[in-house]
C-alpha cells in the first residue's frame, strides 16, 4: 500500500470512529484534497479488500482494512508520543509522525516502542 492509501486509510478510520461514518466529502476535507483523489483512493482500497462502498454511500473499512488502519494509527501515535517526549513542538510533532509512519523499519518502530515505554514510565 502506497504511503498516500496508507494516509487516506487512516484518516477514513478517524472519521468512523469519531462520526460513525466516512463520507468522501469529509475524507476531502480532513486531508485537503479534492472529492475525485478521495473517489480514486477509494476505488484501489476498495480494489485490495480494505474497503467497501455503495454508490454515492459512505466508506466502509473491512475487517482487513480496519487492522491496517489499526497498525497505521498505531505506528502515527506512537511516533507522535516519542516525539513529544524529546520535547518537539506538538504541531511539528503531529506533522513529523505523518511522514515518519510510512518509513521507519520494524526494527526501528520496536527500539522507539521501548523507550517510549521507559520514559512513559519516568514522567509518572
Amino acid at each position: 500500500m502506497t504511503n498516500s492509501l496508507e494516509d487516506y486509510l487512516e484518516t477514513m478510520y478517524l472519521l468512523v470512529q469519531t462520526n460513525g461514518h466516512a463520507r468522501v466529502r469529509d475524507v476531502a476535507l480532513a486531508l485537503h484534497v479534492k472529492m475525485p483523489s478521495v473517489i480514486k483512493a477509494v476505488l484501489e482500497l476498495k480494489r485490495q479488500g480494505f474497503v467497501v462502498q455503495e454508490p454515492y454511500g459512505a466508506v466502509e473499512l473491512t475487517a482487513a482494512g480496519v487492522a491496517a488502519a489499526s497498525q497505521i494509527l498505531g505506528r502515527h501515535t506512537l511516533l507522535k508520543e516519542f516525539l513529544l517526549l524529546l520535547k518537539v513542538a506538538e504541531e511539528t510533532a503531529e506533522k513529523d509522525a505523518c511522514t515518519m509512519e510510512h518509513f521507519l523499519s520494524a526494527e526501528t518502530l520496536a527500539r522507539i516502542t521501548d523507550f517510549v515505554r521507559v520514559h512513559r514510565r519516568k514522567k509518572t
